[in-house]
C-alpha cells in the first residue's frame, strides 16, 4: 500500500499532535516538519522524518502528498495559506470565524492556480461543531440551535492575560454555566446572552512586586475577551501552575432545540466533546481531512473546501463496501 506522505508546517502544540496522529494511521507517514526556527533546534519524534526550514518546502514538492498547516489563526495562517495551497495539497485549523469567508476565497484562488486541493478551518470548532449545527437544523428546520464551550482551556485567552504588564503566566478556563445548559436541553429555547452562557476562571502568576488589583481589573475589563463575561481571577504560584494546569483539555456541547409536526412534538439533538488534549483531538481531524483532501486531488479536483464538502466516507480508511457492510 502506498501511503499518503505528510508534511507538517510549524511544530508547536498542534504540529505534535498531528504527529502523534500519523503514528496510529497505517495509510500515512511523515516525510518532513517545517518551521522558521533553526531546524537544528527542533526534535521530533519520528525516526526518518527531516526537520527543515519553512523557506526550503519547495524543494519537496514531489515528495509530499499533502502539508497539514498548524499555526496560528491571527497572523500566520491568513499569510501561509495561501502561499502554501499555491504548491501543494493543504489541511489547516483557521478558526477565526467571523473571517472565514474571506480567508476561503483567498485560499481558493492560490489553491486553484496551483491545481491543488485546501481544506480549511477543520478541527472541532470550526469543524465537528460545524457539522453538526448543520445536520441538527437540517432536520429541525424550526427550533434553536446553543452551543457551549469548556471546561477548557482558551489558548487565546490565556495568551491575552500573559501579555499583560506584571503577568509572569497564566491560564484561562471556559466555563459553560451548568443551569443554562439545562435549560436549552429542556426545549424551551431560552434567549441567553454571552453572560449567562459561560464563566472565564483565570489562573494568574504574578512577577515579583506587581499590582495584583491592576492585573485583575485589565483582565476583567479586556475588550472582546473578557468585558462580556463573569470572570474570576485567582494567584497562584509558578508551581501551582505547573502541578494543576498544565494540561490542554477542552470540550463542549452543541445543542439543537425544535419542533414538529401539528402537535408540536419537541426534539432534543446534542453533540458533546470531553477532551484530554485539545491539540491532540485537534490533530486528529486535521489527519482525517489529509486523507479526503489526496483522494480529492488524485480525482483532479483543485481549489478550497470546506467541512461542509466533505463526504464522510472520504475521511475513513475503510473501503465504502467496508463503511456499508460495518458502519451503516
Amino acid at each position: 500500500m502506498d501511503k499518503i506522505r505528510i508534511g507538517i508546517v510549524g511544530y508547536g502544540n498542534i504540529g505534535r499532535g498531528v504527529e502523534q496522529s500519523i503514528k496510529r494511521n497505517a495509510d500515512m507517514e511523515l516525510k518532513a516538519v517545517f518551521t522558521r526556527r533553526d531546524p537544528a533546534s527542533v526534535k521530533i519524534q519520528t525516526e526518518g522524518a527531516e526537520v527543515k526550514h519553512f523557506d526550503d518546502m519547495e524543494a519537496m514538492k514531489d515528495d509530499i502528498d499533502v502539508m497539514i498547516l498548524c499555526g496560528g489563526s491571527a497572523t500566520d495562517l491568513p499569510v501561509i495559506g495561501p502561499k502554501v495551497a499555491a504548491s501543494f495539497n493543504t489541511i489547516d485549523s483557521f478558526d477565526t470565524h467571523a473571517k472565514i469567508p474571506e480567508y476561503f476565497a483567498n485560499v481558493d484562488k492560490a489553491a486553484k492556480e496551483g491545481k491543488n486541493v485546501s481544506i480549511i478551518s477543520v478541527g472541532w470548532d470550526p469543524g465537528m461543531f460545524s457539522l453538526n449545527r448543520l445536520y441538527a437544523e437540517s432536520i429541525l428546520v424550526q427550533g434553536s440551535t446553543y452551543t457551549f464551550w469548556g471546561k477548557g482551556v482558551s489558548q487565546g485567552h490565556s495568551d491575552a492575560i500573559r501579555r499583560i504588564e506584571g503577568v509572569k503566566n497564566g491560564i484561562q478556563y471556559t466555563v459553560p454555566i451548568e443551569a443554562a445548559v439545562d435549560q436549552v436541553r429542556s426545549g424551551s429555547e431560552p434567549e441567553l446572552t454571552t453572560r449567562q452562557k459561560h464563566l472565564r476562571e483565570c489562573y494568574v502568576v504574578a512577577e515579583e512586586g506587581a499590582d495584583k488589583a491592576a492585573i485583575e481589573e485589565a483582565i476583567k475589563t479586556m475588550p472582546n475577551y473578557f468585558d462580556e463575561y463573569d470572570t474570576t481571577v485567582t494567584f497562584i504560584t509558578e508551581e501551582e501552575l505547573k502541578a494543576n494546569h498544565s494540561k490542554m483539555p477542552h470540550g463542549g456541547f452543541v445543542i439543537r432545540t425544535g419542533e414538529t409536526g401539528c402537535e408540536g412534538n419537541k426534539h432534543v439533538i446534542e453533540y458533546s466533546l470531553k477532551l484530554d488534549s485539545n491539540p491532540e483531538f485537534t490533530g486528529s481531524v486535521l489527519v482525517a481531512y489529509a486523507r479526503a483532501a489526496h483522494r480529492l486531488s488524485q480525482k483532479g479536483e483543485s481549489g478550497a473546501r470546506s467541512v461542509f464538502d466533505i463526504a464522510p466516507a472520504m475521511l475513513s480508511q475503510m473501503t465504502p463496501e467496508e463503511l456499508r457492510a460495518h458502519m451503516l
